[in-house]
């Protein structure tokens, strides 16, 4: 009769190389699309973490410099991309991800579109309503962005809906 030996839970290891491709890839698509690449970069090495990350560990993995983190950093807080804490006893912070960032960034953020509409409809109150082709269109705008706005609060509610029932989000 052997004895074995007690298994523990460790979490397997990461392939840091395939990581790292990973935020360079990913990184690179949310460029092309007009997201600021260090944000990116930023964000998906804090995502790939198990755990929450100094900006100089951020640097570190990135191989940057503590600047290029820092305005990185301080875009994506504004965005609720990343939630900043303090470290206990230290005057560094560490960066987490929100639990629900999608979410947070895209649909909670409506008030742009707020913004979008209240402004194209004093550009349609400018044109004298639909009654000139280039009114037509700047109402056609405000509507869209009245719809856009309507659709993710929908949206939002499905999301949610859909989170809870595969098991995220506790």
């Amino acid at each position: 009769m052997s004895v074995e030996e007690p298994t523990m839970n460790v979490p397997p290891q990461h392939d840091e190389e395939e990581v790292h491709l990973f935020i360079e890839r990913m990184a690179m698509a949310f460029a092309d699309v007009g997201f600021p690449r260090m944000a990116a970069r930023v964000l998906f090495t804090v995502m790939s973490a198990d755990d929450p990350l100094t900006a100089g560990e951020i640097a570190g993995r990135l191989g940057v410099s503590a600047a290029a983190v820092s305005g990185a950093v301080r875009y994506l807080t504004q965005f609720a991309m990343l939630v900043r804490e303090p470290v206990k006893g230290s005057r560094s912070d560490r960066y987490r991800m929100p639990d629900n960032p999608w979410y947070e960034a895209t649909i909670t953020k409506t008030t742009i579109y707020k913004n979008f509409i209240d402004i194209a409809a004093g550009g349609v109150d400018a044109l004298h309503g639909r009654s000139t082709p280039a009114g037509e269109r700047v109402a056609e705008m405000r509507d869209f962005f009245l719809f856009v706005q309507e659709e993710l609060e929908s949206l939002g509610d499905r999301w949610r809906a859909r989170r809870a029932a595969t098991g995220h989000g506790g």
